[in-house]
């Protein structure tokens, strides 16, 4: 079976003990960035991955969702981060960079500044690590937002927070889903993969010293506190942040960013 992993600090406490202790038998595991890993469950490439919010909406036709696990965060969470050199406010007709490494973030970012600035801002896709030197803003996500950075920077908004502040609501980026037509042939790897999540987060909460010292270890150029960072993070998808998600689908929808659904489609797995 093909697993995807996003190759980021944040997803990293789901596979630690699949990493560090134990691997799951008869998977491929593929690290990449969330936009690689969205093509690729699009283009059924992979099996079962974690999948950017925003895609899945997009794809909720092939998959089932693992009802279990996300990757989100109520108000702020430091990875994912618009960066300016003027006041958000001053953003109309300026040029504002979206990595091509993002989805959910590109969407938050778009919903944010037309709906809640009343800004119409000319986007331009950027690479994960974008330099300000010919745009006015930058949208970064995931380590590439904690990692060191010689270029000074007037000003700094974490799209969690703000979205908490004008929405009243936590932001989900991403979600685990499942293929819809191998979950018969990989019945099993699916529920070692699940079985797997579970023991790692639980790894989290019994050893976290040694999950934050690996997890240095494995991405040396993060300058954030991983421990705090840990702590901001929401892992486990309860019924607000379900509720959140689809708060986030319907206004995406409402602005032509993404196709209307109405609810996703959960795998029943323990």
């Amino acid at each position: 079976m093909k697993l995807g992993y996003i190759d980021y600090l944040n997803c990293y406490p789901f596979y630690f003990r699949m990493f560090e202790k134990k691997p799951v038998p008869k998977i491929s595991i593929y690290p990449g960035y969330p936009s690689m890993l969205n093509k690729m469950m699009a283009l059924r490439q992979l099996d079962m991955s974690p999948v950017s919010s925003a895609t899945c909406a997009q794809i909720a036709n092939d998959v089932l969702v693992l009802p279990q696990f996300c990757l989100s965060s109520v108000g702020y969470v430091g990875s994912v981060v618009l960066i300016s050199n003027i006041p958000i406010e001053d953003l109309n007709q300026k040029k504002v960079g979206i990595t091509r490494a993002s989805h959910t973030s590109v969407v938050l970012l778009k919903v944010l500044l037309k709906k809640y600035y009343r800004l119409e801002p000319s986007y331009i896709p950027t690479e994960p690590r974008p330099v300000l030197k010919d745009m006015d803003a930058a949208l970064v996500i995931g380590n590439d937002a904690m990692a060191i950075t010689a270029e000074p920077v007037s000003y700094i908004y974490d799209l969690g927070d703000l979205w908490l502040r004008k929405t009243g609501f936590p932001v989900v980026f991403a979600v685990f889903a499942v293929r819809q037509r191998v979950i018969e042939q990989f019945k099993h790897q699916i529920k070692s993969v699940v079985s797997s999540y579970h023991r790692s987060l639980r790894c989290l909460e019994q050893e976290k010293e040694t999950v934050v010292s690996l997890a240095k270890e494995k991405y040396p150029d993060i300058v954030y506190d991983i421990n705090g960072y840990f702590d901001l993070l929401q892992f486990k998808f309860d019924d607000n942040l379900k509720k959140a998600l689809m708060f986030y689908y319907e206004v995406a929808a409402e602005m032509g960013l993404l196709k209307k659904i109405t609810g996703l489609k959960y795998l029943d797995v323990e």
